[in-house]
C-alpha cells in the first residue's frame, strides 16, 4: 500500500465516522433507540397485565390445614381446618401473581381493572369470617372473653384496603395473617385451653346469615346489569315498619354500563373465598350437619359457586340483554349466586330445628 492509498482509507474513515455522529444522525438513532424501548415496555406491561389478571387456582383445604399445623400434631383439631383455610385465603390475596392490586400506583397494577375487584370481593368474605371467629365461633357464649388473637387480627382486617404509604395495606394485613397463625397453632396445643373453636349450630347459623346477605346483594346488582322494575317491598311483612325517608313504590335498578365488569369480578372474588369456606366448615362442622341432615344441603351450595368459577371464554364480561342475542355473562353469575343464597336460607332454617 502506498501513501496516496493510506490517506485515502483514512479520510474515508474520518467521513464515516463524522457521519455516524452528526447530529441529525444522532437523532434518529436516539428516536429508533426510544420507539424499541417504548415498543419493549409496553410489550412486557402487556404480558404482566395478562398474567396478573388471572384468578388463582382453587386449593385443598385439608392441605391447607395440615401445612398451618404444628409439626407434632398428627392430625387437625375442630376448627383448624377452617382457620388454615381462612389464612391460606388471605395469603393467597396477597401473594399470588401480582400481589395485591387494589393500592398500586404504578403500572401495570393501576391498569388493571378487573383483579382489583376480585380483590375486594375476597376482602368482604375474609373479613366477614375473621368477624364470626372473634365473635361467635372462638366464643362458647355472650359473656365469655375474646381470644386475644382473634381480636388484633379481626381489626386489621379491616385496614383501609387502597393504602400504599405507610402503614401499608399488605403490612397490616400479614400481621392479621400472623395473629390468625398464633391461634391456630393455639388451637392444636393440648396445654393452651385458653384457644377455643366451638363447631355448634347456633354459631354456623349466624355466620351464614352474613354469608346469605352477601350474596342476596350480589345477585342483586348482577341481574341489574340489563335494568329491572323492582317492587318496593323493603317494609313487608311488618304492619308497624317505618323508614327514615318515603321511597317510590316501584324502583328502576340499573348498574352503570362501566360497572358491570367491576361487579361480575367482584362477585367472583366472594364466591371463590366462600367455596373455600364452606369447604372447610364440611370438616369442622361434619358432625352438627350431620346430625340436622344438613350436609347434603352443604354441598348443594358449593356445588353451584363451583359453577360460578367456570371459565369466561370472552375476552370481555358481555352485557347483552335478557333473551338477547348476545349472552349476559352477570345474568349467569347471578343465576349461580342465586341459587346459592336459596340453598343457604334453607340450610339455616334447618340448623335452627332442633
Amino acid at each position: 500500500m502506498n501513501l496516496r492509498e493510506l490517506l485515502d482509507r483514512l479520510l474515508h474513515g474520518a467521513k464515516t465516522t463524522a457521519r455516524l455522529y452528526h447530529p441529525r444522525t444522532m437523532r434518529e438513532r436516539g428516536l429508533l433507540w426510544s420507539v424499541g424501548l417504548l415498543g419493549a415496555t409496553y410489550v412486557v406491561v402487556t404480558v404482566l397485565a395478562i398474567r396478573w389478571s388471572m384468578a388463582p387456582a382453587e386449593f385443598d383445604v385439608n392441605e391447607a390445614a395440615r401445612a398451618h399445623m404444628a409439626s407434632t400434631q398428627q392430625a387437625p383439631v375442630t376448627g383448624q381446618v377452617m382457620t388454615g383455610t381462612l389464612i391460606e385465603v388471605a395469603r393467597t390475596l396477597l401473594d399470588k401473581p401480582g400481589g395485591y392490586l387494589s393500592n398500586d400506583i404504578a403500572p401495570p397494577g393501576v391498569l388493571i381493572d378487573n383483579m382489583p375487584n376480585w380483590d375486594f370481593g375476597v376482602l368482604v368474605q375474609v373479613r366477614d369470617l375473621a368477624r364470626a371467629m372473634r365473635n361467635d365461633f372462638s366464643r362458647s357464649q355472650s359473656q365469655s372473653v375474646e381470644d386475644r388473637d382473634l381480636i388484633i387480627a379481626e381489626p386489621l382486617f379491616n385496614f383501609d384496603n387502597a393504602s400504599w404509604m405507610l402503614p401499608s395495606t399488605e403490612g397490616e394485613y400479614r400481621k392479621a395473617i400472623r395473629a390468625l397463625e398464633r391461634y391456630d397453632l393455639r388451637l392444636g396445643d393440648e396445654d393452651a385451653t385458653d384457644a377455643q373453636f366451638y363447631a355448634r349450630a347456633d354459631n354456623l347459623r349466624d355466620w351464614l346469615g352474613m354469608v346469605e346477605k352477601r350474596l342476596g346483594s350480589l345477585s342483586q346488582r348482577l341481574s341489574a346489569s340489563v335494568g329491572q322494575v323492582r317492587v318496593n317491598t323493603d317494609l313487608s311483612g311488618d304492619e308497624a315498619a317505618r323508614q327514615s325517608t318515603t321511597t317510590p313504590g316501584q324502583l328502576m335498578v340499573r348498574t352503570p354500563w362501566y360497572q358491570v365488569d367491576d361487579v361480575f369480578f367482584e362477585a367472583r372474588g366472594a364466591t371463590w373465598a366462600l367455596l373455600h369456606f364452606l369447604r372447610a366448615a364440611e370438616v369442622d362442622f361434619a358432625p352438627v350437619l350431620e346430625k340436622k341432615n344438613a350436609l347434603v344441603g352443604l354441598r348443594q351450595i358449593i356445588r353451584e359457586l363451583e359453577a360460578s368459577q367456570a371459565t369466561v371464554w370472552s375476552p370481555v364480561i358481555l352485557n347483552g340483554s335478557g333473551f338477547g342475542f348476545v349472552a349476559n355473562h352477570s345474568l349467569v353469575m347471578a343465576s349461580y349466586i342465586s341459587r346459592a343464597n336459596a340453598a343457604v336460607i334453607d340450610l339455616r332454617n334447618l340448623l335452627a330445628q332442633g
